[in-house]
């Protein structure tokens, strides 16, 4: 297997199998983490080892001769792979339960892997699935972390992985308008590339930016580390091409309309339910001229908080702001070498401006005049220039610990300021009550701000065991317990994980029974068979 650029030949190459990423930046536990374990679950277990890719058994027989023989007649015997290898790469997401089953020895995978190459081919193929029973699961970068890839056949006979690796590139760009269609399966990095090339940028930046793809940030309602300034993945988008299987749509005509109900909205965070996003057109921007980085700290959480949201309902115009609480900024500071008993004690925020000459520099005065007078100090630029460097790399230290079986993931959630802490709280004691209360540790930042609230993302660490089945339980009950903790407080089920298999259970104490009957409907609608990613979002 290749990563990147397969050899030179622009053909895009998967993820490693069984982590995160490139395996060429793997990483091995650093001094920091080998002290962090030790305090959190009183050693530094021995690496765990797991099945190699050829040991691994694919248990899901591939698709019979007559199926792969009619996708073929569509997209090209080449672009239809039933081999095992293809298979198995695409046979779930990277939370960290996929990453647990990753490490049995009998594996599920989808019968084929297809790869059209236009939006006629994407439309022949839902086509065909539906006259054949076949269920489809679009695929773009295969980032996703709430179970929506699982390759779930439902009521059908079979499933196919529709990988839109094909449907890549910048299709136009409208400079005087700032407009930017994109086909769908074109990676974060290549996007920034061809818009670059042309002296403009998205500026969307989640921590899966290498892998993940423009279809699948709309498909998930995706929020990137720059969302203060440029705001969630949604409001960047203008119009959309989704292919159903009952028909085509392109949406999007205007900035503004009062035509009825805005139906793009309807497709952003669809996940692959109701069809498949082909084209994305997106407002864009000039490349920044200038760029600062900046940190700070607060005595404690509340205090931050506070300081962010007076900084964001003054609109003082950050890139990004984010708060790390006292555990979070412990080990931050144990990373760059800054550790020490008067900076643990409090919080850290890390602040990016961004912008033409002069204007960026006015809104990082404006920001540092409210963090100053909310009680923040001015900390050292290596802790906000450590967080930029390693902004995309955090899972590559999850994968480290995994393989020495310690358990991390994630989950975060969003409400408003007045709910913030209550919220914080309630999700913090269902973790401790699930998971015991010693042996693990429990992160936590402000990772996006609104006028109105703000989302909290949760990273739990700790021991549970070298049974990967037994430890995907424990989680999973925990989960359970913390979405049950989530819905009580007013929180959001998903600020920008989405919603996959993970939380489709929880979905009607998001939207109401009225709201799940509505989404039902229009899955009946564009979906009548409901081949479209079974299981995901809608129950």
């Amino acid at each position: 297997m290749t990563y990147g650029d397969a050899a030179g030949t622009g053909e895009r190459a998967d993820m490693r199998w069984d982590g995160w990423g490139d395996p060429a930046r793997a990483k091995t536990l650093p001094a920091s983490l080998r002290l962090l374990l030790t305090s959190v679950v009183g050693r530094v277990p021995r690496r765990v080892v797991a099945p190699t890719w050829d040991e691994v058994e694919v248990i899901t027989p591939p698709l019979d001769a007559e199926d792969v023989a009619a996708l073929a007649a569509v997209v090209g015997a080449g672009n239809v792979r039933t081999d095992r290898d293809a298979r198995l790469l695409r046979a779930g997401g990277k939370s960290t339960p996929d990453l647990l089953r990753r490490r049995a020895k009998r594996q599920e995978a989808p019968g084929a892997v297809v790869l059209p190459g236009s939006e006629d081919e994407v439309a022949e193929v839902l086509r065909t699935a539906t006259e054949r029973g076949l269920a489809v699961v679009p695929f773009g970068g295969g980032t996703a972390v709430t179970g929506g890839l699982a390759p779930h056949a439902g009521a059908h006979r079979g499933v196919l992985s529709l990988d839109l690796r094909r449907l890549t590139g910048l299709v136009s760009l409208d400079e005087v308008s700032g407009e930017a269609t994109l086909r769908a399966g074109t990676t974060g990095p290549e996007a920034e590339a061809a818009l670059g090339a042309r002296g403009f940028e998205l500026g969307h930046f989640p921590q899966s930016f290498r892998f993940a793809t423009v279809g699948g940030f709309a498909a998930m309602r995706s929020s990137g580390q720059n969302s203060a300034g440029h705001g969630r993945f949604e409001t960047m988008v203008t119009g959309l091409r989704v292919v159903t299987p009952t028909g085509t749509l392109h949406l999007g005509r205007a900035p503004g309309s009062s035509a009825g109900p805005d139906l793009v909205r309807l497709f952003l965070g669809s996940e692959g339910t109701f069809g498949v996003i082909t084209e994305v057109r997106v407002r864009v921007h000039r490349l920044p001229e200038e760029t600062f980085a900046d940190a700070w700290t607060f005595p404690d959480f509340a205090a931050g908080a506070d300081a962010l949201r007076q900084v964001a309902q003054a609109g003082t115009g950050p890139t990004v702001i984010r708060l790390s609480d006292e555990a979070e900024t412990s080990v931050s500071l144990a990373q760059v070498g800054a550790i020490g008993k008067a900076l643990t004690k409090g919080c850290s925020v890390v602040v990016l401006h961004e912008g033409p000459a002069g204007l960026a520099a006015a809104r990082r005065e404006a920001t540092s005049r409210v963090l100053a007078g909310a009680g923040g100090t001015p900390a050292a630029p290596r802790l906000a220039a450590s967080w930029e460097h390693g902004r995309f790399d955090a899972p590559y230290l999850r994968d480290a610990l995994l393989e020495h079986g310690i358990f991390v993931e994630t989950l975060e959630t969003a409400t408003t300021w007045s709910g913030l802490h209550g919220l914080r709280t309630a999700v913090t004691e269902a973790l401790r009550t699930g998971l015991g209360r010693s042996g693990h540790k429990i992160l936590c930042h402000v990772s996006h701000v609104y006028p109105t609230g703000a989302a909290l993302y949760f990273t739990v660490v700790g021991d549970l065991g070298t049974d990967p089945a037994r430890a995907a339980e424990t989680w999973a009950r925990t989960k359970a317990a913390v979405n049950d903790a989530i819905t009580a407080a007013g929180g959001t089920i998903s600020h920008h994980h989405g919603v996959g298999t993970d939380h489709a259970g929880w979905m009607e104490h998001e939207v109401g029974a009225v709201g799940l009957r509505v989404l039902r409907a229009v899955k009946a609608e564009l979906d009548p068979a409901r081949i479209m990613n079974p299981g995901t979002l809608v129950p």
